[in-house]
């Protein structure tokens, strides 16, 4: 039975780290081949397994050193069946890989969460294309047809939630939305933004978010911003309004690199740490109701770590 499903402890106060740029620091600084960025392929071997396991120690003793709560998400945000189909899984292999990634991240719990320290199990998703790019559309219908395969494997397991990250489009977020809803799952939904604070099909955030909404009923337990640097979107935030309340997380880019340049880029731009956590803390300050915070692209465990030390006190912005 999943522990938290039906009442996730986000959502109840308190702050929440996650893990930083998992695909990044796989490649950049343990040397790991990735072909399409596919974490999940790792599983197949005990060697990858423990690299998964060892990857997230530093960030959960972060969050238990601040006394803060740990997101865990899987290594499935390419495992769903265009992506697995070309690295030469079968329906029934991709399967399975789902739920090894679910039990992974359970091991990890039953190893280190404790009373004060709230560990959610969130299976992870991402776009059925390119999740720097908005590309070819789906419909809405055509999302829910495409993720109803993968959903379904992790509603049957003890997974808390569900998270989609570097979501492009709206019609994406509301086809994961209502076959979550189907499946009983709670997700929360990620968006990428570009450097002027919009979705990739040059959405305003806050017509995304009003859109997904209105189609399904406000399901989505809550929103988050992933794969961009907060100068990106601050003055997207700014512009306040009633949706801003259903912002509830921010996994930031370490680089203030725009998608292109980061496609590009033969190295890592690892950014400033010290930084990074002081523009954390900042946005606690101005929006307090943000309650999960971690990393994406570039960023790794230290830059966790200074997030998480800055943001034990971010009145002090």
């Amino acid at each position: 039975m999943a522990k938290y499903r039906h009442r996730l402890p986000q959502l109840e106060g308190g702050l929440f780290l996650t893990d930083g740029g998992l695909e990044t620091t796989l490649i950049f600084h343990k040397g790991v081949e990735l072909p399409h960025f596919a974490a999940f392929d790792l599983l197949r071997t005990i060697e990858g397994r423990e690299m998964l396991r060892d990857y997230h120690v530093p960030y959960i003793e972060a969050a238990r050193s601040n006394g803060y709560g740990f997101i865990l998400d899987g290594p499935t945000w390419r495992a769903s069946s265009d992506w697995g189909t070309k690295l030469g899984y079968s329906k029934e292999a991709l399967a399975a890989v789902n739920r090894d990634a679910v039990a992974l991240t359970l091991e990890l719990r039953d190893a280190h969460e404790t009373p004060a320290m709230p560990m959610v199990v969130s299976a992870t998703l991402g776009p059925r294309g390119d999740g720097y790019v908005a590309g070819e559309l789906m419909s809405a219908q055509e999302a829910q047809a495409y993720h109803a395969e993968q959903i379904g494997v992790f509603a049957d397991t003890e997974a808390d939630m569900l998270t989609a990250f570097t979501l492009t489009n709206t019609a994406e977020a509301i086809g994961i939305a209502r076959t979550a809803k189907a499946a009983g799952m709670p997700v929360a939904l990620s968006f990428t933004l570009e450097t002027d604070g919009k979705l990739p099909t040059g959405d305003r955030l806050a017509d995304a978010i009003g859109s997904v909404d209105a189609a399904t009923g406000s399901y989505a337990a809550y929103y988050m911003i992933n794969c961009a640097h907060p100068t990106h979107f601050e003055s997207t935030l700014r512009e306040g309004g009633a949706w801003l309340k259903r912002l509830r997380g921010i996994r930031a880019n370490a680089s203030k690199r725009s998608h292109a340049e980061l496609n590009e880029a033969p190295d890592l731009d690892a950014g400033d740490p010290q930084e990074l956590g002081a523009q954390y803390r900042s946005l606690l300050s101005s929006y307090p109701h943000i309650r999960i915070v971690g990393g994406c692209c570039g960023a790794d465990d230290r830059h966790i770590a200074c997030i998480g030390t800055a943001c034990r006190h971010p009145a002090a912005a």
